[in-house]
């Protein structure tokens, strides 16, 4: 492999070349992206990749002149247990063409970004993962879930009685320049208090807002609606979409939430009444929600609300530095265990000792003390943050428990108030 300090480097594999592309190479980029989300319809934004451009950090994979794979990574804060904030490096926009494919393309461009994220210092590396049995071998595991819910509002009747409210409190529709401006503080607030969530940069929101217009989108001008409290200060907003459709005369819409924060329950009931009670909606489709979130309690009848389909995982960890990674976050009982990790990339390697104080602050270093559990570098990272809990692991045969009750000992230890949650697609 080449140095991965070196821009210009480049390296070979199976007589391909792997490297770095320079911005005047961005628009091939985005055409071979298309190609390889099999999207070859869909035009490239050449200004937009520009402004994700940085040295080094946008690869491709080339026969000849030709990009037939393409990888991208960015640095982004993630919210840990405790809501501290690691330095993470995330993965997007990876793929290889189907010519191209079983050819080393991927595990060159990985290899490649995760050597050059562990000298920048990042505890963690990040991405979403398309498959599900792509991205184990390079020792990332399933760090979050998603959890959207369906309503029937036929069924619900509303929310229940004697929830809290927001006295002096008021809601107004926002533009989509008002949403940029005030959504963008509002979330930065809120994600420090949810682990799992990610920093939203500028970009994200010009997109969302229809300020960058990007091929192949499809943009259409959602609902805003912004929550202030007495005092004026925004609390809350949620983001929806109504579609227009009629059972003869009867109205029959669907109202779909793309986005719901609430920095508090009372903001959170009062944008709910809201979504709940727009007229000629039957039905309210939440896509994604933190597992914790008490939508369905709130609810008249919570059999109403039934699971999305489509929930699933969503964000994958690996753990790049164990001990900064285990250090940052907090932890739900005094105690120590002892973990053995086998990573077959080499960053997660090795014996450590996590010791929790009474405070629930931790420290994780390097030991050679006997072992309670031994894993691999998946499961790490799907523990890190508390998407599984070292029992389960153990009973599905991931994890070995060395010590009589150690896995139960560590789920005490590792657990944490709210279950993981990225809201934020990268």
């Amino acid at each position: 492999m080449g140095n991965s300090n070196d821009e210009a480097a480049v390296d070979t594999v199976s007589g391909l070349q792997v490297r770095a592309v320079s911005v005047d190479e961005v628009e091939a980029w985005n055409r071979a992206l298309n190609l390889g989300f099999l999207r070859p319809h869909a035009g490239v934004a050449p200004d937009l990749r520009r402004r994700q451009w940085q040295p080094g950090r946008m690869l491709a994979g080339l026969d000849g002149d030709r990009q037939v794979a393409t990888f991208r990574s960015f640095d982004v804060e993630l919210t840990v247990p405790g809501g501290a904030v690691v330095q993470a490096d995330a993965i997007t926009n990876v793929t290889v063409s189907s010519t191209h494919r079983r050819r080393g393309l991927l595990s060159a461009m990985m290899r490649r970004d995760l050597a050059s994220a562990a000298e920048r210092g990042c505890a963690v590396a990040i991405l979403v993962a398309a498959e599900y049995g792509i991205y184990g071998r390079f020792g990332f595991g399933p760090a979050t879930r998603g959890s959207g819910w369906k309503v029937d509002l036929g069924r619900a009747g509303g929310l229940r009685e004697g929830l809290p409210g927001v006295p002096g409190g008021r809601i107004d529709f926002a533009t989509l320049a008002e949403l940029r401006e005030l959504g963008a503080p509002l979330y930065d607030r809120w994600r420090l208090t949810q682990p799992g969530a990610i920093a939203r940069d500028d970009i994200w929101w010009q997109r969302r807002t229809n300020e960058i217009q990007v091929p192949g989108d499809d943009f259409k001008e959602p609902f805003a609606a912004v929550h202030r409290d007495a005092d004026g200060e925004v609390t809350g907003l949620v983001v929806y979409r109504v579609d227009d459709k009629w059972d003869g005369s009867y109205p029959d819409c669907t109202l779909t939430v793309d986005d719901f924060l609430a920095l508090d329950l009372p903001t959170a009931v009062e944008l709910w009444r809201l979504v709940l009670s727009v007229d000629w909606v039957r039905k309210v489709v939440v896509d994604n929600l933190s597992p914790d979130d008490p939508l369905p309690l709130l609810l008249r009848d919570p059999r109403a609300a039934t699971p999305h389909e489509e929930n699933s995982d969503f964000m994958w960890l690996r753990l790049l530095d164990v001990e900064a990674a285990f250090g940052a976050r907090s932890y739900g009982a005094p105690g120590r265990v002892v973990l053995e990790v086998e990573d077959r990339l080499g960053y997660a390697s090795g014996r450590f000792a996590i010791e929790v104080a009474e405070d629930g602050s931790g420290r994780c270093t390097r030991t050679t003390d006997d072992a309670d559990l031994a894993l691999g570098a998946s499961e790490l990272g799907s523990l890190y943050l508390g998407c599984e809990t070292a029992p389960r692991l153990a009973a599905a045969a991931l994890l070995t428990e060395l010590r009589p009750g150690a896995a139960a000992a560590a789920d005490l230890l590792l657990r944490a108030p709210l279950q993981p949650w990225t809201p934020t697609e990268f």
